[in-house]
């Protein structure tokens, strides 16, 4: 009788890295994809488009980068998402890119997320990408009216310490600051 072999799965599939089905059919599919990753303190968004012999990123873009067009606020909040995945879209605009297909990895696609603030970003600065409107976050939370309220609650118990690292003034303007800093990356890109 002969003994069956046992298998390794491939070491980024069992570190639970990559999901390879998923990635085969995203780069069968011959378009660009924009990669959405976030850290505990950033969002990053990179343009990749996969080819024999490897992978060639277009561009990369993180949102630590919008403090460059006068973002004050966190870089890892609902706004700051939705500004980089507008700057990585007007950026792929620029480099003749005008069309991707969504890549968020093993991250959970939670309808409303941040991951998906990113696309709308990029889809409103004309970047042609899949999607449904359904997971979208609604106007007020790309704003960052959620935050200014939760500021302003937070704000009336003393000794909270959530927005002590934060300016204050910062945060109040918050929605005022996303309408600034929106114009300059259309107007700049």
């Amino acid at each position: 009788m002969m003994t069956q072999l046992l298998r390794m799965p491939p070491r980024r599939r069992r570190e639970k890295v990559t999901d390879y089905r998923h990635r085969l059919k995203q780069v069968k599919s011959g378009k660009p994809r924009l990669v959405i990753r976030r850290t505990n303190r950033y969002i990053i968004v990179q343009l990749v488009e996969s080819r024999a012999g490897g992978d060639r990123c277009h561009l990369t873009v993180t949102s630590k980068k919008l403090a460059g067009y006068g973002w004050r606020a966190g870089f890892k909040n609902m706004p700051a998402a939705y500004l980089t995945g507008l700057l990585a879209g007007r950026m792929a605009l620029k480099k003749g890119l005008k069309e991707a297909i969504v890549d968020i990895g093993l991250q959970r696609p939670v309808a409303g997320s941040r991951l998906f603030a990113v696309v709308k970003g990029a889809a409103d600065a004309g970047l042609a990408i899949p999607f449904s409107q359904e997971v979208l976050p609604s106007d007020e939370r790309v704003r960052g009216g959620h935050i200014r309220e939760y500021f302003e609650m937070v704000g009336e118990r003393p000794g909270t310490p959530q927005f002590a690292a934060s300016d204050p003034d910062s945060i109040k303007s918050v929605e005022e600051m996303f309408e600034k800093v929106r114009e300059r990356i259309m107007e700049v890109g």
